[in-house]
């Protein structure tokens, strides 16, 4: 049974997921939990003869940490993913293009990039929340649950103040913090960008039911043009 209707979708990294209705999910990072852990496993690993015994035991000590890290994220993408396809009949998500956006971080040796120490914390931050595995079992839960995923392009979602409709990158005034600039709306960010992805949602469904409708009547007046001429 669906109780809550639409609801959009806003990821992040501070906040794993902030819905329009103003609530959230706060992030698992996974791997970063374990990251200690497992770079001390490394090296120990890389201190012992290689295939030796010692080194077999410290290998598994790395793939069992490994594995505690994926179960983890695996297990909490599962719980948020149940309980949002359960209560919402419509999840309307911005359509991110994950592999894009966690691309190599140091480019290359032609084109070097920037603030490269910042970029790949952030390339490892969005890899470790698993935005993608999340999309996909919103989609195929919500499709069991007779529920519909509607992906939206990001584009100003985080800068169009939902009260004025006004665009604009000042808006935003940190990370956390939407103010408009012409208006004056103060609210959360992240469920600022919600509330956009929600009603580009709206939008999108609106247009799919438009074309579905005239696309038969579309059709059947060009074959009439056509039998007439």
């Amino acid at each position: 049974i669906h109780h809550g209707g639409a609801i959009g979708i806003d990821m992040g990294i501070a906040r794993f997921a902030t819905l329009s209705d103003g609530g959230f999910y706060a992030p698992l990072n996974s791997f970063k939990r374990h990251e200690t852990a497992l770079r001390k496993a490394q090296q120990a690993m890389s201190r012992k003869t290689k295939f030796g015994r010692n080194w077999k035991k410290a290998k598994a000590r790395v793939q069992c940490l490994h594995a505690r890290v994926g179960h983890a994220r695996r297990d909490y993408l599962h719980q948020t993913t149940t309980a949002i396809s359960k209560n919402h009949a419509m999840v309307c998500i911005e359509d991110l293009q994950v592999r894009n956006m966690s691309r190599s971080a140091a480019g290359t040796a032609a084109a070097p990039g920037r603030n490269v120490r910042a970029k790949s914390g952030l390339n490892k931050a969005i890899l470790d929340q698993g935005w993608f595995e999340f999309r996909r079992q919103l989609d195929y839960k919500l499709a069991w649950q007779g529920g519909h995923l509607i992906a939206v392009p990001p584009k100003n979602t985080s800068r169009t103040c939902p009260c004025c409709g006004h665009i604009s990158a000042d808006n935003r005034q940190s990370q956390a913090l939407f103010v408009c600039v012409a208006c004056g709306f103060e609210e959360n960010a992240d469920v600022v960008g919600a509330i956009n992805v929600l009603r580009a949602g709206h939008a999108r469904l609106a247009c799919e039911v438009s074309d579905a409708l005239m696309s038969p009547a579309a059709g059947t007046h060009r074959s009439e043009l056509s039998a007439s001429a």
